[in-house]
């Protein structure tokens, strides 16, 4: 995918175990600018850790939040997408587009609402023009090239 500002990343190796907030919030410098004018973007998101389904009632949804406030405790959810517990394995790859249009308050998120019994996933997510997350391919940490 290429180089990508460290703004936009909003979370890294990022374990959740209940329903939480990405470490990280995109600051878009003002109230109301709408950061979908132009090319549109989604958040781009990688397992890094295999979702839990050992109680299989565990569920897994992925939410672009905005907020007035950086720590995002009130967010609006803008897009959310449910993923099913088995398909979140190492590497799996999941875009959730911001909708085109959005007047956003200042700051913006990535929110997982976590159900079930033992639900736990960890992840990396960070904000990308759609074109960029149409064919990016995520490799786990550390690996070599010989």
């Amino acid at each position: 995918m290429g180089i990508r500002d460290a703004q936009a990343q909003l979370c890294s190796a990022q374990a959740f175990t209940v329903t939480a907030i990405s470490e990280n919030t995109y600051d878009t410098g003002a109230a109301g600018n709408d950061i979908a004018e132009g090319e549109p973007l989604g958040i781009g998101i990688n397992v890094t850790v295999a979702a839990a389904t050992n109680d299989g009632d565990e569920t897994y949804q992925f939410d672009a939040v905005q907020d007035a406030d950086v720590a995002l405790g009130s967010p609006t959810v803008l897009a959310s997408m449910v993923v099913a517990r088995a398909d979140l394995i190492v590497g799996k790859r999941v875009v959730l587009p911001i909708p085109p249009g959005v007047k956003t308050e200042r700051y913006l998120g990535l929110q997982l609402t976590l159900g079930g019994t033992t639900p736990t996933i960890t992840i990396d997510a960070f904000i990308a023009p759609l074109s960029f997350l149409g064919g990016w391919k995520a490799y786990a940490d550390g690996f070599s090239i010989t």
